[in-house]
């Protein structure tokens, strides 16, 4: 099939939406299918072979956001998809989605960004309400043209659902299984690395993510006090002074010998990623506004126990009690108990990892894009019927 991939986020641009592009694109490209990705600039030329046509974008917090010029009409009528795949669309995915429609080519629509809900916390009362209001009926009205528009997570697929947004269905996200591995906790890199976070022994606590306020990763104090642990942070972002400032502060108010500082390693990616995520003991989560949650998942890979909100994608990810553990977001104080008990168990945590790392062993990307091709054709197959 000739794919078109409509994104609102590409490389150099790390996140989620980002990378779930590049893993699908490298997966098609084993598959034998042929893509072009259309992105926000600045992007490469080029990717796994594919063409990438870059659109103008304007920076919205620190981050690239597509302008749907007429760059994007002329990119999709000069290689003539079979299909056209909208990543996460709100701006330019949405404008896709419309000249698909327009001229009969079928769409599938990935959500991925619970867009409403950002909305709602940066805007105070009713004025957040309202526009989050707003983004769902932009959401119900662009995802209307989408012959499919997939969800990541139960939970987020009946949300969609509640929300009036038609033709939906459930598919996850996959997990690179050659990179993310538990064979990184025996590479020497990794014990350089964990003596150099944790020469006392500590416990490393970390998190993989963007450093954001929808993270919501104010919660982390709640475990920054735990004696005999240090919380080690990979990602960056708009909240990265101010979550500093909290956590240090955090720290160096508990009662009895602090611990040592909170640890900021910044992005990270490849093999550098790969051994910070190794070194860790346990995986904490606090955003409750996942849609999916990759890094829980990614977590897993290399057999740590993860602890994250009973809330939207996670749930879906965790099997509480065996694989991870599921805090209560609204009961101050749960995290730290989730967090504590792991930290006091050791034979715990190495048990509940094993059973995280069997979970996701066959969650790789080829397994989920040839799931995916499976959806572009069952979108195809709608479009001819509804156009009949």
């Amino acid at each position: 099939m000739r794919v078109a991939m409509v994104t609102e986020s590409f490389l150099p641009t790390l996140n989620g939406v980002t990378t779930s592009v590049c893993r699908v694109a490298r997966s098609l490209r084993a598959l034998g299918h042929e893509a072009l990705i259309i992105a926000p600039a600045p992007a490469p030329e080029r990717y796994e072979g594919f063409e990438v046509r870059s659109l103008p974008s304007v920076s919205v917090r620190q981050f690239p956001t597509g302008v749907p010029t007429p760059g994007l009409r002329h990119a999709l009528e000069d290689f003539e998809p079979d299909v056209v795949h909208a990543a996460s669309p709100f701006i330019l995915g949405a404008r896709a989605l419309q000249l698909a429609d327009r001229t009969g080519t079928p769409s599938v629509a990935i959500y991925q960004t619970d867009m409403p809900s950002y909305i709602q916390q940066h805007g105070p009362g009713r004025i957040g309400s309202g526009a989050a209001n707003a983004a769902w009926r932009w959401i119900r009205r662009m995802h209307a043209h989408a012959d499919l528009t997939l969800a990541p997570s139960t939970a987020t697929l009946a949300e969609l659902r509640q929300h009036g947004v038609p033709r939906t269905a459930l598919w996850r996200r996959g997990v690179d299984t050659a990179l993310f591995s538990p064979r990184w906790r025996t590479d020497p890199g990794t014990a350089e690395l964990k003596r150099a976070l944790a020469p006392g022994g500590e416990v490393l606590l970390g998190y993989v993510g963007r450093l954001a306020p929808e993270k919501e990763l104010w919660r982390l104090t709640e475990v920054a006090q735990i004696p005999g642990t240090r919380l080690i942070i990979v990602g960056d972002g708009p909240s990265r002074s101010q979550i500093g400032a909290q956590l240090t502060e955090a720290v160096a108010s508990m009662p009895g010998r602090p611990n040592r500082s909170p640890v900021f390693l910044g992005r990270q990616s490849g093999d550098d990623l790969a051994r910070a995520y190794a070194a860790f003991d346990v995986f904490v989560h606090t955003g409750t506004r996942e849609t999916f949650g990759q890094t829980l998942q990614e977590a897993a890979a290399f057999g740590l126990p993860v602890v994250a909100p009973a809330r939207g994608g996670p749930l879906d990810l965790v099997d509480h009690g065996r694989t991870g553990l599921l805090f209560d977001p609204d009961r101050p104080g749960s995290l730290h108990d989730h967090v504590d008990a792991l930290v006091g168990d050791g034979d715990w945590r190495v048990r509940m990892g094993e059973a995280a790392e069997a979970a996701v062993r066959g969650r790789s990307w080829e397994c989920l894009t040839e799931q995916l091709v499976g959806h572009y054709r069952a979108a195809s197959d709608a479009r001819f019927r509804r156009a009949a």
